[in-house]
């Protein structure tokens, strides 16, 4: 949970609530008690703007980094019972 601080109070605290969020803390500023900004450290930030890998592409980035043969996982045990093995309903043509 962010801590809340009124605007005019990180005035007089800001050295402290930036030290805050570059230890991870989240800090949200209020004007008259409604949130209207939020202070992060700057790798909060960095992650949060970076936006979203394709999917390829952190598979790719993963099969590289795991051998997935040392794994030893058999994907039909794994996905055993996943699927319904019921004819599906009727369907006239």
């Amino acid at each position: 949970m962010a801590e809340k601080h009124s605007i005019a109070e990180a005035r007089r605290h800001l050295p402290r609530l930036v030290r805050e969020a570059e230890h991870g803390k989240t800090v949200e500023l209020t004007r008259r008690g409604a949130p209207v900004a939020v202070l992060v450290g700057h790798r909060t930030f960095e992650r949060l703007s970076a936006g979203r890998r394709a999917f390829v592409e952190a598979y790719r980035e993963f099969v590289e980094a795991v051998d997935l043969s040392e794994l030893a996982i058999d994907p039909d045990e794994v996905f055993e019972g996943a699927r319904d093995a019921t004819p599906g309903r009727d369907v006239r043509v």
